[in-house]
């Protein structure tokens, strides 16, 4: 059995708090892709710190606000574009491209990447459909917006990028009319399960690092794999060599290392310029 990028599997956690540590892990990773656009000053014209990159950011938020980019790109298709770069650094270079491109007049990279497509719009539908039935039906939500509001706004005030775009994505469960379920208890003692292997990146933001480590406490005996200073959702076949080769080693043989073991990170993307 294979865990990559694992949800925190305490019951304590799913699914309400898995969503405020989700934030506060978003928070990071963001600051990961600012400081990468900030080194790369010199191919994006963005600033050469995180916090002149994320006034650029806020800007062009504030101006999609008033005219939604070619009348598609608003404030929340740019956030969401950006949201991808917190998941897969793979987006990183066409996103700061954008984003230096608007600031210097030429909108049409942003349009071009950010427009809701037609094509995706039934699935991106049924895909928000089933996360929201999965989310709400799983566990117990509270159902009191004073709770909501509380958290969130304090929660907010140290990691702003992802808190309440998190909050408008799950707030259906605070209504949902179904039955919620209990999240069960996981754990198993040595040797009640085959070799178990974990991979985790230690600043994925989509499920932070500690739900692996928590995960491995729950099943006794797995062995982790991590990818250090790397913040990919999903690190299985993505690149990393010294990862891939846990990877199938274990898909061949059923083997696991033979304790917990350390990848160096994948390489960084290279800047892009239109220039």
């Amino acid at each position: 059995m294979v865990f990559d990028s694992a949800v925190d599997p305490d019951p304590e956690k799913i699914w309400y708090r898995s969503n405020l540590d989700q934030s506060l892990a978003f928070e990071s990773r963001w600051e990961d892709f600012r400081r990468w656009v900030a080194k790369h000053h010199d191919v994006y014209g963005l600033g050469a710190t995180p916090e002149a990159v994320q006034g650029h950011y806020d800007d062009v938020r504030a101006a999609l606000a008033t005219g939604p980019a070619g009348g598609k790109v608003g404030p929340g298709q740019f956030h969401a574009a950006f949201r991808e770069a917190a998941y897969y650094d793979d987006y990183w270079a066409m996103r700061a491209t954008a984003l230096s491109e608007y600031v210097r007049g030429n909108a049409e990279p942003l349009i071009t990447q950010m427009s809701p497509r037609a094509i995706t719009a039934k699935d991106d539908e049924n895909a928000r459909a089933v996360y929201t039935a999965v989310e709400c039906n799983d566990a117990p939500w509270p159902e009191e917006w004073e709770v909501w509001d509380r958290d969130h706004s304090d929660l907010a005030v140290i990691a702003p990028f992802q808190t309440w775009d998190n909050a408008f994505t799950n707030l259906p469960c605070a209504f949902w009319p179904a039955p919620r379920q209990q999240p069960l208890e996981v754990s198993t003692e040595w040797g009640e399960l085959p070799p178990v292997l974990i991979l985790a990146a230690e600043r994925d933001a989509a499920t932070p690092y500690k739900g692996a480590l928590e995960l491995q406490r729950r099943l006794r005996g797995a062995v982790l794999v991590t990818e250090r200073d790397a913040g990919t959702h999903g690190i299985g076949g993505a690149g990393n060599s010294c990862v891939d080769g846990h990877l199938r080693r274990y898909l061949l043989t059923g083997e696991t290392p033979a304790g917990d073991a350390e990848c160096a990170p994948h390489a960084e993307p290279n800047p892009v310029s239109l220039d």
